[in-house]
């Protein structure tokens, strides 16, 4: 039986070329699975592949207060403030199989809100790293609560996963649906109530009015 624990790892070496050890772990995987990793189809897939994990694994790299750079501005608005339909792709990390969908968030404000574009870029910095759609809502929640103290923050992820698509159950149409309410949209049913009715009045396909409680 294979255990994890049995493989030794010089991590510093790692960590000095990654993309040459993902390569070459890649290169092994071919020839494990009965491909020939030099013949011409195949000759540049590690590469590839090195190559796409270091663009999917890029939020690892991110650092916070430079994505936001400043972007946080006092208004006097205390409405509602939902971005929607954020997409987003990730790689699940049990199988490393990508899974997508699209993100929705809203908050509150208490005097400040945050760049428009920021809300996308904090969502992209969780999902390019191996994730769990459940931790990846909470982390986008939480980190929209530190970072600007509104009354309130709501996100709803929903997601297909290849993990479970393509390989397992093979459910090509089911969608895993995660929310993480904060604040005023914890505590008060009509606050959320009103974020929930606003995304299902635009997706009626995907988030239904039965989802309102």
């Amino acid at each position: 039986m294979f255990m994890a624990n049995q493989i030794s790892f010089d991590n510093e070496a790692i960590k000095t070329d990654p993309e040459k050890h993902i390569a070459e772990a890649v290169h092994q995987i071919l020839i494990s699975i009965g491909e020939d990793p030099d013949r011409e189809g195949l000759v540049q897939t590690p590469k590839r592949v090195a190559d796409m994990f270091t663009e999917l694994t890029t939020g690892y790299h991110d650092d916070l207060k430079t994505l936001v750079n400043g972007a946080i501005f006092h208004v006097d608005y205390a409405e509602m403030v939902i971005v929607r339909d954020i997409d987003f792709s990730s790689l699940c990390e049990h199988h490393l199989l990508p899974f997508f969908g699209k993100v929705h968030v809203a908050y509150i404000p208490d005097g400040r809100v945050i760049g428009l574009s920021k809300l996308p870029r904090i969502v992209e910095m969780y999902a390019r790293r191996l994730q769990m759609q459940e931790r990846m809502t909470v982390e986008i929640a939480d980190t929209l609560q530190r970072i600007l103290s509104p009354k309130g923050v709501a996100v709803l992820v929903e997601a297909k996963h290849t993990c479970s698509m393509i390989r397992g159950v093979k459910k090509i149409n089911a969608q895993m649906q995660t929310k993480s309410m904060l604040g005023i949209f914890e505590q008060d049913l009509s606050v959320r109530n009103e974020f929930l009715s606003l995304l299902a009045r635009g997706n009626n396909e995907h988030i239904h009015q039965s989802d309102v409680v």
